[in-house]
């Protein structure tokens, strides 16, 4: 009786250790693989599954999230003989768990080592200066040559970039003293742009400014013109209302020869040292037509000249009247 109980006893731990060796619960992003008596049988995925105790055998948990390897620098040779130091970064990830677990031998090491050549093949086609500058060209090729070659390994490449180019010391100083000459270039031509537009705009203002003293030149003169001309037109008008009024008022012989007189002394306050004089004084018209004899001493030929001009005039005046 306590044989038997021993037995079932140990047959309810036995089933219960089967049991709990028979459940395989995978979690969220993994992938596992199953192999029934040393051949693959079956992948896992997320989720709770049973399997064969004894007859079954699961391998690790795979992630299949994205991963980031990030590689050590490699020598790279440009095609113009310039050897530089060249460390990749690669992100990843795994599609295909069977293919992953049986396709490559520590694949890590595979990648580092595909990505390694395949960038010494791009390089090698590329100069210095090539190669500094066209970082995203580089990452393309590289991205779609690992992804068809990790195919067959169930990895997928999403993407890869160039984490550091360094080249040569010497190399270096070299491309640091042609940016200082660069800049040091570009300074002088923004300088020189900079007096090119101060001295345009310098030229500009003088231009305006010696345009605008014209206009105002210009405006004072026609001002002073007008100004001129509306007086000459203002005594000439005067003149005319006066003659006007005195032709109205009819003035006697007294009123004439008064104005005779006024004339006569206006003329006795020239230059002329002699003036002749008509005897009839009383006859204003006598006294308008009269002739002024200028004979002047101490005054240049030229002035006498004159003189005889205007008394040849009056002479003219008085025969026509």
């Amino acid at each position: 009786m306590a044989v038997g109980l021993i037995v079932a006893i140990v047959l309810v731990v036995v089933a219960l250790i089967l049991f709990g060796t028979s459940i395989r619960i995978v979690k969220q992003a993994t992938g596992v693989v199953v192999e029934r008596l040393g051949k693959y049988h079956k992948t896992l995925d997320t989720g709770i599954h049973f399997i064969l105790p004894l007859f079954d055998k699961t391998l690790p948990a795979i992630s299949l999230k994205e991963r980031v390897a990030d590689f050590q620098p490699q020598p790279v040779i440009t095609k113009d003989n310039v050897t530089m130091q060249i460390d990749t970064v690669v992100y990843f990830q795994v599609t295909d768990v069977k293919l992953f677990t049986y396709g490559v031998e520590r694949p890590i090491a595979a990648i580092e080592n595909l990505t390694a050549t395949t960038l010494r093949n791009i390089v090698g086609e590329l100069e210095l200066d090539e190669t500094l500058t066209s970082r995203d060209t580089v990452n393309t090729k590289m991205r779609a040559i690992l992804d068809d070659a990790t195919d067959p390994w169930g990895i997928k490449i999403n993407r890869v970039e160039l984490k550091n180019i360094l080249p040569p010391k010497d190399i270096q100083d070299a491309m640091e003293k042609q940016m200082r000459a660069e800049r040091e270039r570009r300074e002088q031509i923004l300088k020189a742009e900079g007096e090119k537009k101060s001295s345009i705009l310098v030229a500009e203002g003088e231009k305006e400014s010696v345009i605008l003293r014209a206009e105002a030149e210009k405006q004072r003169v026609m001002l002073a013109a007008e100004a001129e001309k509306a007086k000459l037109i203002a005594e000439a008008e005067g003149k005319a209302k006066a003659i006007e009024l005195v032709n109205k008022a009819n003035p006697n012989a007294a009123y004439v020869t008064l104005e005779g007189y006024e004339a006569l002394k206006i003329l006795a306050d020239g230059q002329a040292t002699k003036i002749v004089v008509p005897s009839e004084i009383q006859n204003i018209s006598g006294l308008l037509a009269s002739v002024s004899e200028v004979i002047k001493t101490d005054t240049p030929k030229s002035q006498s000249a004159t003189a005889k001009k205007e008394v040849a005039k009056e002479t003219t005046a008085k025969k026509t009247k």
